[in-house]
């Protein structure tokens, strides 16, 4: 009993040294140390902390000798793998689904305290304090898979500070061990000092910097032979690129990732489904210009030219994913606004102007159809998703009660038109069944809404996702798959760290945004093969779905990343078919567990009510068109691009782009009136008054008629009850009406114009005096007689009525 007493003393007594040597701040040195004999030895799974211990506590810590040779780092399959951290290996098989995405905690062997940097003999210095800012331009190989060769940095190292930099070199160190776990990758990068998992200074592989005066650049260039990294196995390291004084005190720093996947390394490829968005903010307006020989759209800017054009966001895209094995996700609305302007299109001096004849000529048409051409030759046998058309926010359609109820069948019709837009323009068969609700958040309301737009897939972050069992449904590379949500719809989960990557990572395409790219690439490098080692040997699929728009640069990065991957072999291309095959039965939460940011988010219920409002009033627009089919058309397609995703952080761009389209319907309502008028003659018994018709529209106008009434009939009354109108595009038209006079004065006429097919009326009345004169004594003396008549009439039944009245009484007595 006492012995195993002393045994459990020593057990916490070797913890709580090995615990103190891991969180420890780094001691001051006075000189780059070198490697020694006194260096811990390290085995397949990382250091050996026993022979840490003493180095340390001597006060010198020293590199150590490499690991065994890659080949002897490698498990085979089946064998048991070193010790990962927090995440163990499982035996060969499907991965357990309920495994949540970054590991049961941090990686305790990657030590997140934050002392003093090494070789600081001033305390820690943050990254804001640091005398230097170091930018990694270049890493090559992004992954080190032999044991020979060199590995090669490059890139820039500028003073911001207001006092020379004199003495300085560049170094380069690696983690101690590879990083177990993807919650551990997140702590490294966010770190801002250096620790002891950041490992040493690789010596004699420095860059000795010359003078830097404030505001100076220099640029540097190390290499570093492969062998004396002092790498492990296979596995994501830190990286770290500083530049320090002769003393040891560090200036500055940048870190990244150093994936290792030495050659004939047996681990389960990570099956990955990658889908490349191809989207963009609406453009293009309801408002066109009729010519007699064609029908010019209106774009609200030139945005898109520029996008389209050599070196354009949406040109890279295309030229980034068309050498990659990806997933097509195309707004059919982004290919009809191309072919628009291949078309020939024009754009308005001010965005939202209702008077067509105010716009320019675009200049994108050549650059729109070379980029379609482009697109089709990319997706040429690929998979091809149309997404709904405009790539509405479900989300806010879901929570608006009536005005997304009363939305979802104009969204049903614009998207069967969008398939076949993409379908004729990029020469495909699309698949049109996948719902994208904004950040992937999806509740009950969504889905149902999803089923009510015909959609049966629904791209999902996993919040909220649960299996029947009561599971939640994380998302990450160990969790991304299938669960069905009722009869019709299937939840596919996504990465969503990945996702978040790309859309806070921007980097430029150019040289200037090289720092940023790599830094990208080699942190989704790191995130997937980090993803592979948590559980080397189970098949797992992996389902990456970038930001909506997405940046050239990333998109570089990303296709950059996915290559090295599958080059190395830890990647495999797979479709999303695959991804979504095999689904477990799941389950929803309510809309009280929504994301409150993508709810701050969200389209106003009052704008959807708008644009409901609006479709109502278009309806009764068409009724008064000779050619109701193409302005219908071009109006339905602006109401959903009111409703696009891609308004989400731009509200007011939102309540332009929506209020453009009722303007415009306004404008078009109003252009169909009638000219005011006075006081107007009429002489004699007959006559016809002339009422001006005006039509701004840019068609025949067809489908109204004109009725006028009387505030005196017995003086002046109509006879015609309607009169239909038809008057050419743009012009007025005098329609006449006849009327019959019966006494002199005057009379208040009111008309006003009526739809033919329901008989509703249309825009304001206009009110005008009639003077009658010159009406025939003759006539006047038979009216009169009329009248006379009348009255007498009425005297005499007044009487019958009287006595009959008096003399009932009398009878009964």
């Amino acid at each position: 009993m006492a012995r195993d007493g002393r045994c459990a003393r020593a057990v916490v007594a070797t913890l709580v040294a090995l615990s103190a040597v891991l969180l420890a701040p780094m001691r001051p040195v006075a000189a780059v140390p070198s490697s020694g004999a006194g260096a811990p030895s390290q085995g397949p799974g990382g250091p050996s902390y026993a022979a840490v211990l003493p180095s340390y506590a001597a006060g010198v810590p020293s590199r150590g000798p490499a690991l065994p040779p890659y080949g002897a780092a490698v498990p085979s399959r089946g064998s048991v793998l070193p010790s990962y951290g927090d995440s163990a290996p499982t035996p060969s098989g499907r991965a357990p689904r309920d495994r949540p995405r970054h590991g049961p905690g941090r990686d305790t062997r990657q030590g997140t305290r934050q002392g003093p940097h090494h070789g600081v003999s001033h305390g820690t210095r943050h990254r804001g304090s640091y005398a230097v800012a170091v930018r990694l331009a270049s890493l090559s190989p992004a992954v080190l898979r032999r044991q020979d060769g060199e590995l090669t940095l490059s890139g820039t190292v500028v003073n911001t500070s207001r006092h020379p930099v004199t003495g300085a070199r560049v170094g380069v160190r690696t983690g101690t061990a590879a990083l177990g776990t993807r919650s551990g990758l997140a702590l490294t990068a966010g770190r801002t000092a250096l620790v002891r998992a950041d490992g040493e200074e690789i010596p004699h592989h420095t860059h000795r910097l010359p003078s830097l005066p404030p505001g100076a650049a220099r640029d540097f260039r190390l290499r570093v032979p492969v062998a004396d990294l002092r790498l492990g196995g296979a596995g994501a390291y830190g990286l770290t690129v500083h530049v320090a004084r002769a003393d040891g005190a560090v200036l500055g720093l940048t870190r990244t990732f150093l994936p290792v996947y030495p050659d004939g390394t047996a681990f389960e490829p990570l099956r990955t489904a990658v889908l490349w968005p191809v989207t963009d903010t609406p453009h293009m307006e309801a408002l066109t210009l009729r010519t007699p020989g064609s029908v010019r759209p209106v774009f609200r800017d030139d945005a898109l030219a520029a996008a389209f054009a050599e070196g354009g966001r949406l040109r890279r895209l295309v030229e980034t994913g068309a050498r990659q094995p990806v997933t097509w996700m195309v707004d059919p609305d982004l290919v009809a606004q191309a072919r628009a302007m291949a078309d020939g299109y024009r754009v308005a001096r001010t965005p939202g102007a209702t008077d067509p004849r105010h716009t320019t000529v675009g200049r994108g048409g050549r650059a729109a159809a070379d980029w379609l051409a482009a697109l089709k030759r990319a997706v040429r046998g690929r998979d091809v998703i149309a997404l709904p058309y405009a790539d509405p926010d479900l989300a806010s359609l879901a929570r608006a009660g009536d005005g997304g109820e009363a939305l979802a069948g104009l969204l049903r019709r614009a998207s069967r038109a969008g398939k076949d837009v993409v379908d004729r323009e990029l020469h495909v068969d699309a698949r049109a069944d996948v719902a994208w609700p904004a950040g992937g958040a999806v509740d009950a309301g969504i889905a149902a809404y999803a089923e009510r737009l015909g959609l049966e897939t629904v791209l999902a972050s996993g919040d909220g996702v649960r299996r029947s069992s009561g599971a939640l449904l994380t998302a990450g590379a160990t969790d991304d798959g299938a669960a069905t949500l009722g009869a019709r719809l299937t939840a596919l989960t996504h990465d969503t760290t990945i996702a978040s990557l790309l859309a806070r990572s921007r980097p430029g395409t150019g040289a200037a945004g090289a720092p940023g790219r790599l830094a990208l690439r080699q942190r989704l490098l790191a995130e997937s093969l980090t993803a592979v080692r948590e559980l080397p040997y189970a098949p797992r699929a992996l389902v990456v779905v970038p930001p909506r728009r997405m940046s050239a640069g990333a998109a570089r990065a990303l296709a950059e990343a996915v290559s090295e991957g599958r080059k190395a072999g830890w990647l495999e291309p797979s479709r999303l078919e695959a991804a979504g095959q095999d689904p477990e039965p799941g389950q929803l939460r309510d809309a009280t567990g929504y994301p409150v940011a993508l709810r701050a988010s969200e389209l106003p219920a009052r704008t959807l009510a708008a644009v409901a409002r609006d479709e109502r009033r278009l309806r009764t627009l068409s009724k008064v068109l000779s050619d109701p089919g193409g302005t219908a058309a071009s109006a339905h397609a602006a109401m959903a691009r009111a409703l696009s995703t891609s308004w989400r952080g731009d509200p007011a761009g939102a309540r332009s782009y929506r209020r453009g389209v009722s303007r415009y319907l306004s404008a078009s309502i109003d252009s169909v009136r009638l000219v005011p008028k006075s006081t107007v003659t009429v002489a004699g018994q007959s006559a016809t008054i002339p009422v001006t018709v005006d039509n701004g529209l840019q068609q025949d106008l067809t489908g109204v008629e004109l009725r006028v009434s009387s505030s005196r009939p017995e003086r002046l009354d109509a006879v015609d009850r309607a009169v239909g109108v038809r008057a050419s595009r743009a012009v007025s038209r005098t329609v006449r009406v006849r009327v019959r006079a019966h006494a002199n004065g005057p009379v208040l006429l009111t008309a006003r114009l009526h739809t033919s097919a329901d008989g509703k009326p249309w825009g304001r009345p206009i009110t005008f005096t009639a003077e009658v004169r010159s009406v025939p004594s003759g006539a006047v003396a038979f009216v009169a007689g009329g009248v006379g008549l009348i009255a007498l009439a009425a005297t005499f039944r007044l009487r019958r009525a009287r006595a009959r009245g008096g003399g009932a009484p009398g009878t009964e007595g």
